[in-house]
Formats: C-alpha cells, sequence, structure tokens
C-alpha cells in the first residue's frame, strides 16, 4: 500500500479512526529499512579505491585473467634474487619486518623477595623459573603469559601484571631487532615466487592478475604518494611473447574505463628484472581529464607500465617460458575516475578534510523535535495547519476555529488568532519549507526566484507552519494533562530551526559550519494559537 498524503487527509476528514489504522497497515508493509535504518539493508556508500579495485577485478576477468593472491611478507633474498646488482637500492624503500626477542629471564632471591611482598605471602620459583624457560624456547606465547603466571601464583590478572611490570625490568627494555622479512614494495616479488610454483604445471598460457598492497618507505606521504598503495598487476606466460602482447593487454584493461586512445614509451628506468628495450610505459587519453586543473589537462596521462621479465632473473627460480608484466597504481586510476588531485584526501578523507555529506544526508538529520502523542493531538496539529493554510491572508484582528473537540477527558476549542492590527492572520514565512541545496540548509517560499533550490536540492517536506503546528499541538496536551484552563502559543520571527520546532543532529550542524556552509532559515511567521480547555 502506498501512502496518499491527500487521500489519507481526506480519510482523517472523515473517520480518523480508520485513518489511523491504514496509517498502521502502511507502516507494517513498509521494507525493515524504512522502519528501522539502523539495522535495515540498504546499499551503504563505496570508498573510491575499492570501487575501482572492484571494477579492476571485473576487468581482468572479463579478458580472462584469473585471480591469485601472491605473497605479502617476503623475505629479502628474493629481492636480491630478482635485481641484482641494484637491489640494495630496492631494498632501502622496503619496510622491514622486526620482532622483540625473548629475553633470558633471572629468578634471583631479590625478585623473589619482591613478589612475595605484592603477593604477601611466601612462594615457590621453580614453576615460575619453568615458564620463562618454556617462554624462552618458544613453547609460550607473550599474550598467555600473564594468565599463567596468574594461574600458578593463585592470584589474578591484574596482580600477575604487576609482577611482570615492578619485578622483571627485562620486558621493559625489549627493543624491536629486525630480520629478514620485508613488507613486498613490489608485485613482482610476489610473482616470481607464484611462478616458481606453477609455471612448469598449469596448460599455457597461463594469465594471472593480483590487486592488493604494496608498502614502500618514501621519505614522506604527499599529494602523490602514500607509504602503502594498490597494485592491479598481471602476468602472462606463454611459449613465445613480445612487446605488443603488453600493448593488447594494456588496451583490452583500460577500454573498460573509458580510455580511447594509447600510447608506447620506452621506460627510461630499466629495470633489471626486464629485458632491456622491454619495460614499456603506457600513456592513455581519458575525456574526464581534459581541461582539469592538473598537469594532464591534454587529456594524457601515463596510467601503466609492462615488460618481459630477464631470462637471468626468471633462471633464479627455474622458471623456463617467458613472461610479460603489467602493472598499474589503482591510486591513480581511482584519482582519474572520481575526480581527485590529492591521493591523501581520497585515500584517508576522514583525516585530510574531504569529508563528503550530501544533500541527501543533511535532510535526513533535519527532523521535527516535538510532536503530538495522541491521535487527537494529530488532528490539532493538522487542524491547525488547514486553518492557516486557508485564512493566511485574512486582515486583521481575526480568529478562526480550528478544532473542536474531546481531549483526554476535556473539551477543547483551539483557534488561529492575530490580535493586532493591520497585518494578515500569518506572516509571510508561513509556508516556507526548509530545503538542502549544495550542502546548505534554508527556509524558502515556493516562488519562481527559489525553483531551482526546489528542483536540485532536497526536498525535506517539513514547512514552518508544520512545525510549529506539531508543537502547538504537544503543548496543547500536555496544558490538558495539567488541568489548564487555557493556553496561548505564539511564534514570531524565526532565527533557528528550534523556532519552528526542529532540530539537526549536532555532529551535522558542525559538518556544516566546517565547511563554511549556512543554515539559513530566518523569516518572519507571526502565527499565534489559543486554546481553551473546559
Amino acid at each position: 500500500m502506498k501512502f496518499d498524503p491527500q487521500k489519507y487527509r481526506e480519510l482523517a476528514e472523515k473517520d480518523f479512526e480508520a485513518a489511523w489504522k491504514a496509517g498502521k497497515e502502511v507502516l507494517a508493509e513498509r521494507s525493515p529499512n524504512e522502519l528501522y535504518p539502523r539495522v535495515g539493508f540498504s546499499f551503504g556508500r563505496e570508498h573510491p579505491l575499492f570501487s575501482t579495485i572492484q571494477k579492476l577485478r571485473e576487468a581482468y576477468l572479463a579478458i580472462g585473467f584469473s585471480e591469485v593472491v601472491n605473497p605479502l611478507i617476503v623475505e629479502d633474498v628474493h629481492v636480491r634474487k630478482q635485481f641484482g646488482r641494484e637491489a640494495l637500492a630496492v631494498l632501502d624503500r622496503c619496510f622491514y619486518l622486526a620482532t622483540l626477542p625473548k629475553p633470558n629471564v633471572g629468578m634471583s632471591a631479590e625478585k623473589v623477595r619482591q613478589i612475595e611482598n605484592i603477593m604477601g605471602k611466601k612462594v615457590d620459583p621453580d614453576p615460575l623459573r619453568e615458564i620463562f624457560h618454556r617462554y624462552k624456547k618458544g613453547e609460550i606465547d607473550g599474550d598467555d603469559l600473564s594468565y599463567l603466571i596468574a594461574d600458578i601464583l593463585g592470584v589474578d590478572d591484574i596482580t600477575a601484571v604487576r609482577i611482570l611490570d615492578e619485578v622483571f625490568p627485562e620486558f621493559k627494555e625489549l627493543k624491536p631487532q629486525a630480520g629478514s622479512l620485508t613488507l613486498r614494495s613490489h608485485m613482482t616479488t610476489g610473482w616470481f615466487i607464484t611462478l616458481s610454483h606453477i609455471a612448469d604445471k598449469f596448460p599455457l598460457p597461463i594469465k594471472l592478475f593480483s590487486i592488493d598492497r604494496c608498502f614502500r618507505r618514501e621519505q614522506g606521504e604527499d599529494a602523490t604518494r602514500l607509504y602503502t598503495y594498490f597494485s592491479a598487476s598481471c602476468v602472462l606466460v606463454d611459449e613465445e611473447l613480445s612487446v605488443d602482447d603488453g600493448k593488447a593487454v594494456a588496451e583490452a584493461l583500460l577500454r573498460q574505463f573509458g580510455f580511447e586512445n594509447f600510447r608506447f614509451k620506452k621506460d627510461e628506468k630499466r629495470s633489471k628484472y626486464y629485458i632491456p628495450d622491454t619495460q614499456t610505459e603506457v600513456f592513455a587519453f581519458h575525456p574526464k581529464l581534459v581541461g582539469s586543473n592538473t598537469k594532464y589537462s591534454d587529456g594524457w596521462i601515463e596510467i601503466a607500465t609492462f615488460g618481459i621479465y630477464s631470462p637471468t632473473a626468471l633462471a633464479e627460480y627455474d622458471i623456463s617460458y617467458p613472461v610479460m608484466n603489467l602493472g598499474l597504481g589503482v591510486e591513480r586510476l581511482a584519482m582519474i575516475l572520481h575526480g581527485y588531485d590529492d591521493v591523501r584526501k581520497m585515500v584517508y578523507p576522514q583525516i585530510h578534510g574531504e569529508i563528503k555529506l550530501s544533500d541527501l544526508d543533511i535532510a535526513r538529520e533535519i527532523k521535527v523535535r516535538e510532536v503530538p502523542q495522541t491521535s487527537v493531538g494529530l488532528r490539532i496539529a493538522q487542524s491547525i495547519v488547514e486553518t492557516a493554510e486557508k485564512h493566511a491572508s485574512e486582515p486583521s484582528p481575526c480568529s478562526f476555529l480550528a478544532f473542536e473537540g474531546e481531549l483526554m477527558g476535556r473539551n477543547v476549542r483551539v483557534h488561529v488568532v492575530e490580535e493586532e492590527e493591520n497585518t494578515k492572520l500569518c506572516g509571510p514565512a508561513y509556508a516556507n519549507e526548509v530545503v538542502v541545496y549544495k550542502g546548505d540548509i534554508y527556509g524558502i517560499p515556493r516562488t519562481k526566484k527559489w525553483r531551482s533550490y526546489f528542483e536540485e536540492g532536497v526536498q525535506t517536506g517539513i514547512r514552518y507552519i508544520d512545525g510549529f503546528a506539531y508543537l502547538a499541538a504537544r503543548r496543547i496536551e500536555d496544558a490538558a494533562m495539567k488541568g489548564e484552563k487555557e493556553l496561548k502559543i505564539k511564534a514570531r520571527v524565526v532565527e533557528n530551526l528550534s523556532d519552528i520546532n526542529l532540530q539537526i543532529h549536532e555532529n551535522v550542524r558542525r559538518y556544516i559550519l566546517w565547511k563554511k556552509g549556512k543554515i539559513d532559515v530566518r523569516g518572519p511567521l507571526f502565527v499565534t494559537v489559543k486554546a481553551e480547555i473546559e
């Protein structure tokens, strides 16, 4: 059942209880996400980087490449095998992994006395010696140490940690020691390892791709580089391969992302693991770049590199077939597709100030603050709105009956009034509607001047009179409950959302101010409601 406000209003005028029942039926048919947005099943928002990764996966699969995961943590010996004399220069850019050595922990008489002072009783040191010996041998993990000490000494975990902290300074003095393990700085390092296991077992041609993180020890992070990046890399293994195979793969892959024309240039860097004169830079034209505020405003950008692995490097891994490797940086492609000029802002928007809320995000957080708690209260609010709409331009002084009926066992008469002379029942802004437009919040009338705001922005559907009517009805309910005999609710010049009984989450308000946006709902509402309660 679709909710139709006009039909619901007409039904409410004839039979409010039937309208109330119909409303409950509409709610019953709504999806879980509509009723319970915190646990619903709507789609969230993709990160541009991982959105691009997914599209790259689909693109590689579409041209017949199969996906693999290459080793991420590798011995530095692999870099030496692949780069030869240049290995030291490459390893200088690698992150080495370090671990904490296991200390030799002694159990002197002084340490035993310290433990006894903490526990307040005698201690047999032999079980502790056994635990520390097993820890040194690697039979016990560090995260189990305090638990086992607590168990042997018969104390709680907090006391066991205190004993380790105060009695055994050996643990505080530990410093990390690097070994030979590195974080992969090039996907090539992983390809050699992978192909060494399968190149002589799979039928040719072998077509594989991997999209995963690499790590590089840069001098620092800036608009074009990060310590960690994603490489979208592939290999083609066959009995015969040439540079033309690399060109064909590059074009087939990149055309799926809107790149139209291609240029190929020999790469002057000439990595040692490629055959000389096969390492090639791929330049591609993308219409999104034309006229952009970047150095690629002519539409051309270097987007990928490929080459054929050197037989010398392949021989180190007993790989007997030629291998073509192509790779591209996912971040660069994502920046093109999503219009970023700073990789930090794209990858870490929450840190580098590129948080973006859509107009819809903001509009969803604008809510009515106080609403009636009874069905009669809802009818009063609706009656106030209808009376204001019907008589808004009537000259004052004037008074119009909006509602008469029973509320909480008492007879209630509600009027919309204007007691001052030479004005109108409602102020000019009574029908202003709250709209979110380009990240700003406005309270504006539906006139030609503001048409684009309504058409291009997000309408909340809340007018000033609507918010005020809900507040007035709630106040009348409270007065009836307290036994009051009369009540006057006035709205004058609107300065803030709260003046029209609206609120916005504080986080969203701070976001708007942080973006130097505005919340401009100023306007003369000037509506008064009087209630007589018998």
